[in-house]
């Protein structure tokens, strides 16, 4: 660790796109820091420890001994600590990213958990292609396995067939804001911004949902998704949603 940055520790879920989101501002900053991947489902207590009873969610970092939780949070404590490369651009470009990346963690970013663990509730043999990349579908032990550990998230994050259905009818909408935001330079330009992390990491998750991936590749969030993110392990083949519930391309 540099003398002169403080001590950053961060904790996280491995397949968590807001984590992705902030380890990929700390790499891109140069910052050092210690990486505490917690265990899911256990992680709910391990937050709450640290950073308050209403704060169980992942990301957290905790800097030179003071708790900072959520993406947005900590992606704005990690510009004070090492504003170069900026990630919040000047003059109107940087309100426009501080909208954008705020419209991202409050209506995007809760589909990137909806729509995978939706998607494998139909295809829960598909969960094996999300250890590595390449990986094969589960046998029938470990769908069996699976499909206990998807009715367990589904509760968690209280996930219903009417709302996935409304969150595939609003997705076209959301998409077209992304392309609207690239359109406008707000994403996608030559350096990456707070924004661009917070909205591609979710796309990226969400293009591991073959029914999803058929909406967003073709378009302008395609490049929001795998410019600054690498391709993800895991994908729900298509046609995991029932007929009639994924908007057409």
């Amino acid at each position: 660790m540099s003398a002169t940055q403080p001590r950053i520790v961060f904790h996280l879920l491995g397949p968590s796109h807001p984590c992705a989101a902030v380890e990929a501002a700390l790499k891109l900053k140069g910052l050092d820091y210690e990486r505490v991947e917690l265990q899911p489902g256990a992680h709910v207590e391990r937050m709450a420890e640290i950073y308050g009873a209403e704060r169980t969610t992942v990301p957290g970092a905790v800097i030179d001994d003071e708790p900072v939780h959520g993406s947005n949070a900590i992606l704005e404590r990690l510009e004070a600590i090492a504003p170069e490369p900026s990630l919040f651009p000047d003059g109107e470009l940087g309100e426009r990213v501080v909208e954008a990346m705020a419209w991202g963690d409050a209506e995007l970013q809760p589909l990137g958990r909806s729509l995978p663990w939706g998607s494998l509730h139909f295809r829960p043999e598909a969960a094996g292609t999300f250890a590595a990349h390449d990986a094969p579908p589960l046998d029938p032990a470990g769908t069996d396995f699976a499909i206990k550990l998807i009715r367990g998230t589904w509760k968690y994050h209280k996930l219903t067939a009417v709302r996935l259905a409304d969150d595939l009818a609003g997705l076209p909408a959301k998409l077209d804001r992304v392309d609207a935001y690239v359109a406008d330079g707000v994403l996608a330009g030559e350096q990456p911004n707070a924004a661009d992390l917070q909205i591609g990491s979710t796309l990226a998750v969400l293009r591991t949902v073959g029914d999803v991936r058929a909406l967003i590749d073709g378009r302008p969030a395609e490049q929001v998704a795998r410019r600054w993110f690498d391709e993800r392990p895991g994908l729900v083949p298509v046609g995991a949603f029932p007929a009639g519930w994924v908007p057409s391309a």
